[in-house]
């Protein structure tokens, strides 16, 4: 192997397990999704992303619009994500009677997402892209002393997306691409009985202590170009359902000490965006997202049930606006309405409510071919009333807790992306 290629080597390589270390966001889009593939997309809450194609990121929402370059275009960054759950009002049950407060301050935290796109035109029909990104991830993380202990504990999911993708352009308006995404998940997942259960509490029900596995998912896109000022890109995201092998132990009957297999089920995405540039100035876009958490409706063992989600499948709404000031800066701006995705089972281990984003941004162009990317996204979670039980011995003990849950986040981009 010449050392070019070593190189190349040992950066993928590289890059694969910061996205494994780093991606593990607490809160970002409804559900457990990250929006986090790009600063630029970051600074207008994503309105457009699968078919502005500023940059080689756009192949992450769209392979399609990678028709949309002439010459070879990479962009590396990150995303910063700063939370802050809180569990407010709070009071934790046991068979019915109130044992005391259970409010929480912060079970959130800080994740960095780092993220890779490479787009490589073979011709002026052909191109071929490849990227690292996360497009799912979580964590929550409650005291083992914590009042509600078996509700909150230690919930942790992760994944990292390697994609390889090809585009074609059939006629001057119309572009269709597609690729394969090859999913690693992971997964760690600790509750602890209260100490306010005679007899259990203390002792470990479930402690999934690390499980890893892959799943190869694809994707689908299409581009049409109205002109060179106005398009619209629709694209459509298989996500697999991870099968994560790993160490168990605890005293539920899902996960007898040893090796066992979790199954994590990923929502798979359909988006639909538009771009319209006004004039030399000023820019308009949008974008609208299905997302089918319906899938994610419980995690299981080959031996059982570990937790019940149950949801339901949500929708994002993103506008945004691009104004071109000069040659030397662009600004963006952009919010976004979050549909929630929980239904009528509530979670204070992965917490979700509707959500605002309200998003702005900077491109400072270096020279005509290169340029770094800021994006600011202040995210505000809906206030969400919880109301969560757990059977701990069959017709036996039972537990409750209730209160009130708020997710809220600042979240940061860097990148810098280039075309030679």
């Amino acid at each position: 192997m010449d050392a070019y290629f070593m190189k190349k080597y040992i950066f993928f390589n590289t890059l694969i397990i910061a996205t494994m270390l780093a991606a593990t966001a607490q809160v970002s889009a409804a559900g457990f999704q990250l929006n986090a593939q790009s600063a630029t997309g970051l600074g207008r809450a994503f309105a457009g992303d699968a078919v502005i194609a500023d940059n080689a990121s756009v192949m992450a929402r769209n392979a399609a619009a990678m028709t949309l370059f002439d010459k070879k275009a990479i962009s590396v960054g990150f995303t910063t994500i700063n939370s802050k759950i809180k569990l407010s009002d709070a009071n934790y049950y046991f068979d019915g009677i109130p044992e005391g407060n259970a409010n929480y301050e912060n079970a959130g935290g800080f994740a960095l997402i780092p993220n890779l796109h490479l787009i490589v035109p073979m011709n002026n029909k052909l191109s071929l892209g490849f990227d690292a990104y996360s497009n799912f991830a979580t964590k929550t993380s409650f005291h083992d002393n914590y009042v509600a202990s078996e509700f909150g504990g230690n919930t942790d999911l992760k994944t990292v997306n390697l994609g390889l993708a090809a585009a074609y352009r059939i006629n001057e308006q119309w572009s269709l691409g597609g690729g394969l995404d090859i999913v690693y998940g992971t997964g760690k997942f600790k509750r602890v009985a209260s100490s306010k259960i005679p007899i259990l509490g203390g002792a470990t029900l479930v402690n999934i202590i690390d499980a890893g596995g892959w799943g190869l998912g694809f994707n689908l896109g299409s581009v049409f170009e109205v002109n060179k000022n106005n398009r619209f890109g629709l694209s459509y995201h298989y996500s697999p359902k991870i099968t994560a092998k790993g160490d168990f132990e605890g005293i539920s009957p899902a996960v007898e000490n040893g090796a066992h297999e979790l199954y994590i089920p990923l929502p798979s995405m359909l988006e639909l965006s538009g771009f319209h540039k006004l004039n030399q100035y000023f820019a308009l876009h949008y974008s609208v997202e299905w997302i089918s958490w319906s899938k994610f409706d419980a995690l299981n063992t080959e031996k059982g049930l570990i937790k019940n989600y149950k949801w339901k499948d949500a929708y994002h709404f993103a506008i945004g606006s691009t104004f071109y000031l000069n040659n030397d800066w662009t600004l963006r701006t952009g919010y976004m309405y979050d549909l929630s995705a929980e239904d009528k089972l509530k979670s204070i281990s992965v917490p979700d409510s509707d959500r605002q984003w309200l998003s702005t941004g900077v491109t400072y162009h270096i020279n005509q071919t290169s340029n770094i990317d800021l994006g600011f996204t202040y995210l505000m979670g809906q206030k969400n009333k919880i109301e969560e039980e757990q059977v701990i011995v069959p017709k036996i003990v039972k537990t409750k807790v209730t209160g009130t849950m708020n997710a809220d986040a600042i979240l940061l981009g860097l990148q810098y992306s280039t075309s030679f």
